[in-house]
């Protein structure tokens, strides 16, 4: 589904640095290469050709049994729920210090942040969204090339929304299909990751191969500055993946995924209902700052789609929960997206409105106004 601008933001505010790798300089030196060396190209080995069967299998088992039909047709879906940010002290007093470069000491005792959630979402990229909680009344749309983000509080509004994807598709059927095509992509029919297979084993009965997938990175380095919002939810397209898979069935029954230099590291195991539809997933995160448990658990309609989802992921000082309640409709049109602002609202930048946001959010959560911090002077959006 899609996300709303304020947890982006804090997405972009918390996750470590990452700076592009320096490209290689020509050597002078070194003799052009022949044409008939350039026109050869290496056979792939069987070996990573078949770890990439394997994981294309399993990506095309996936549409099928945890989305695939049900979802044909079906241009949008209501969601409705909560969200929960909670963070201890120590972590928003590490943050001031962060965001202040030293110069403001934080004194919180801790905070959390509780969020009502209603939204219409179109696979096409359409979408209306409801914020309410302990931050403020939010309504965020865009309905084609128009749309704004709106807070009650402060009866202001921004039209600078991010425009949807131009090959958006119509249905979530093609929208869940193309997700996996853009993991295909990258570890199947791209050349940035090494396959390799790493055996078999039998477990509980089954047989299980493993599916190892490299792309080296750097090495982790705190003082590198923070990153930019492109560059944390791309963190899956370098490191080091293994997949767990049924022989039988093609679903993965672990994924261990890791990117030393983002600090991501986190194991996921899978169970399954009736059909191989997904029912959980157990997660066991070493990601840096946010290391400890976490869950999601899926439940279905009598349409084979889902109905409810629930997660959660915490650590020693901060945690992140949510549950949602799903309706899927094949009827309802943009048209019910409301394409302008209320009347009497005031207009203001996009960058002065996020930020406006983020002090109302920091008075609830991380104390930052109650330490001396203006939230003004420091960059806390994507770069």
């Amino acid at each position: 589904m899609r996300s709303t601008a304020l947890p982006f933001l804090l997405i972009a505010a918390l996750l470590p640095a990452q700076t592009p790798a320096k490209s290689a300089k020509a050597n002078p030196a070194k003799p052009a290469a022949s044409k008939s060396a350039t026109k050869a190209t290496a056979k792939p080995a069987p070996e990573a050709e078949a770890a990439r069967k394997g994981l294309r299998e399993t990506l095309d088992a996936i549409d099928a049994a945890w989305f695939g039909q049900p979802y044909q047709g079906i241009s949008s879906v209501d969601m409705q729920g909560t969200l929960g940010i909670a963070l201890s002290g120590a972590a928003i007093n590490q943050k001031v210090d962060s965001l202040s470069q030293g110069q403001v000491k934080g004194n919180s005792q801790g905070g959390s942040a509780n969020l009502r959630v209603k939204g219409t979402y179109f696979a096409n990229g359409d979408f209306k969204t409801d914020l309410a909680g302990d931050f403020g009344t939010i309504l965020y749309t865009r309905r084609g090339n128009r749309g704004f983000i709106y807070s009650k509080e402060q009866n202001a509004y921004t039209t600078r929304v991010d425009p949807a994807a131009s090959d958006a598709p119509l249905t979530y059927m093609t929208w869940f299909r193309q997700t996996l095509n853009d993991i295909k992509a990258v570890y199947v029919d791209g050349p940035t990751f090494q396959a390799t297979l790493a055996g078999e084993e039998n477990v509980d009965g089954r047989t299980v191969q493993r599916l190892v997938f490299t792309a080296p990175t750097q090495g982790w380095d705190a003082k590198k500055r923070e990153q930019s919002l492109a560059q944390s939810l791309g963190f899956w397209k370098r490191g080091r993946l293994e997949v767990s898979v049924d022989k039988t069935s093609k679903q993965p029954i672990r994924l261990d995924f890791r990117n030393d230099e983002q600090g991501v590291h986190t194991r996921m195991d899978f169970s399954y209902a009736a059909n191989n539809r997904l029912q959980s997933v157990n997660i066991n995160n070493s990601s840096r700052g946010f290391e400890g448990p976490g869950w999601l658990r899926v439940g279905y309609g009598s349409e084979g789609r889902m109905s409810n989802v629930a997660g959660e992921l915490a650590s020693q000082d901060k945690k992140v929960s949510f549950a949602m309640d799903l309706n899927w409709s094949k009827t309802r049109t943009a048209a019910d997206i409301t394409a302008i602002p209320p009347a009497g609202a005031t207009k203001r930048g996009r960058e002065e409105m996020e930020t406006q946001l983020l002090v109302g959010l920091a008075a609830k959560i991380f104390d930052l106004q109650r330490a001396g911090l203006n939230l003004r002077s420091v960059a806390i959006g994507a770069k």
